[in-house]
């Protein structure tokens, strides 16, 4: 049992006791703040029973503790684990970091043909698209290169971990959980759309022309007179970008699919295939390669943003994918081997514990937050949210971070798009099935700037089909009014305080 909890129930049982004077007065008795205790009720009173939640509440300036719950029950990150990455990749990559495509060769050029073959080394860049490859051709091109008379082979990591230890089954199909690879094109993430039947065609999936090498059949309807018990869709993933649609979807209009790639190395390889139909004769084919010969030299290369701007995507859109490309490449970096996820957890394990952030009993699996194994307490967030706020190193971080009905993840969320929230919040979202948690900063308008950690696992579906707003959006609220109520008051007892010492 907290030691807080402990004391506000002694606290209560006294109270209950006295019979003479106000709350606030009863609180005075025993040299409690009223507002605190104030806040207390408040946080009691609108607690979810059914779900679990652990809080805290930080002044920034005098480091005092407003608020505090369950601080050191570990419980499940979502994407507030996205705050360890981004202070990690700063650590530990620095800002000038970029990922870095590039296309080598170790044959002369005749005629303006390459007289040999080509490598093209992928970097696991997350944000590479199959532009950015086109424009990769073009510079060639602009070099005088019109031809290439050998191979294309593709270099990228061996054996990859392309998902990380609890990672949902079923999510592996939506593009959201695309596998992490040194292959990534489009964000291993390919778009169609399932279109209804009718009475001349079946219900069909048309995918658009960027999907290459990836086939979906099915044989799914839509019940559109919606009369069915049971009715959903369900994606089966064959292997080698092979898919099957089946099930039910009821309605009578179209739908978007978005379908993450099974095998990044294939679709990157029938990819490279159809861009150089157009873009660059070949006159051998495209293959995977094991590495670039000693001899060979750089004749054109793409880089992605730096590594802030690429952080700046990841908290405000809550991107997996670089995320986790990240996680990987701080493994990779520090320990000098292949990326992977056991080796990003260790290294930012090692990297934060250094930075003063203490992990015990805290676990690791991966950098988006998407794995149900990773587990943290408020306390271990609230640390990193500290280095944000005070390290000059990370310090940019608090403007990247979704503002609420602003920007990113906290544009539009139910709670947060109007007053007494709306501006106020700058905070990571951190979202999936069952979890709601919320970590940041309240800067309020002449007042000191409050850190803030709620997290909230153990939610019933039924809940969400409320439409409510979230339980974090009701703490900050009753938190902020606490706050404005305190700053009144002091503010009135300057005033007399000024007024008293005044010559009469």
């Amino acid at each position: 049992m907290d030691l807080l909890f402990k004391t506000m129930l002694y606290t209560g049982l006294i109270l209950s006791s006295l019979s003479i004077g106000s709350r606030a007065e009863q609180a005075n008795i025993l040299g409690i703040e009223p507002n605190a205790m104030a806040l207390s009720q408040s946080i009691a009173n609108i607690n979810p029973r059914h779900s679990q939640t652990a809080l805290l509440a930080l002044d920034l300036a005098s480091n005092n503790i407003i608020y505090s719950q369950q601080a050191d029950t570990l419980l499940i990150p979502a994407s507030t684990q996205k705050i360890l990455t981004a202070v990690t990749a700063m650590a530990e990559l620095g800002s000038e970091f970029r990922y870095v495509t590039e296309l080598w060769t170790d044959a002369p050029i005749r005629n303006g043909h390459i007289a040999g073959s080509v490598y093209l080394r992928f970097s696991g860049d997350p944000t590479l698209t199959q532009l950015d490859l086109t424009a990769l051709f073009a510079s060639l091109v602009k070099q005088g290169i019109n031809g290439i008379d050998g191979h294309m082979y593709l270099i990228g990591d061996k054996q990859e971990q392309l998902q990380a230890p609890g990672w949902v089954w079923d999510d592996l199909g939506i593009c959201y959980a695309a596998p992490v690879s040194s292959y990534i094109i489009n964000q291993n993430c390919v778009f169609g759309q399932f279109t209804p039947s009718n009475e001349k065609q079946p219900s069909k999936v048309v995918l658009r022309a960027s999907s290459y090498g990836v086939q979906v059949s099915s044989d799914a309807v839509f019940d559109q007179q919606a009369n069915r018990d049971f009715c959903q869709l369900d994606l089966v993933r064959l292997g080698q970008n092979n898919y099957h649609l089946r099930g039910c979807y009821p309605g009578a209009v179209a739908i978007p699919l978005a379908i993450a790639v099974t095998d990044p190395a294939q679709f990157a390889r029938d990819t490279l295939t159809a861009i150089l139909k157009v873009e660059m004769p070949l006159s051998g084919k495209v293959r995977m390669g094991n590495s670039i010969p000693k001899k060979a030299k750089l004749i054109a290369s793409h880089s992605s943003q730096p590594l802030p701007e690429l952080l700046k995507v990841m908290l405000l859109k809550s991107d997996n994918l670089i995320a986790d490309s990240l996680f990987k490449q701080i493994g990779k970096n520090y320990y000098r081997t292949q990326g992977s996820f056991t080796h990003g957890a260790a290294a930012m394990r090692r990297i934060l514990t250094d930075l003063g952030v203490d992990l015990t009993n805290a676990n690791i699996v991966d950098g988006s937050g998407l794995s149900r194994y990773n587990l943290l307490n408020v306390n271990q967030l609230a640390s990193v949210l500290k280095l944000i706020y005070r390290d000059n190193r990370f310090s940019s971080l608090i403007d990247n971070l979704p503002q609420s009905g602003v920007s990113g993840t906290l544009k539009y969320r139910t709670g947060f798009t109007k007053p007494p929230l709306k501006n106020l919040i700058f905070a990571k979202t951190g979202s999936m099935q069952g979890i709601a948690n919320l970590a940041g900063f309240i800067r309020l308008p002449q007042q000191n700037d409050i850190l803030f950690v709620v997290l909230e696992n153990g939610i019933s579906p039924e809940v969400k089909k409320q439409h409510k707003p979230p339980f974090s959006a009701d703490f900050l609220t009753q938190l902020i009014a606490k706050l404005q109520i305190k700053t009144t008051s002091i503010d009135t007892n300057t005033i007399q305080a000024n007024s008293k010492a005044k010559p009469q």
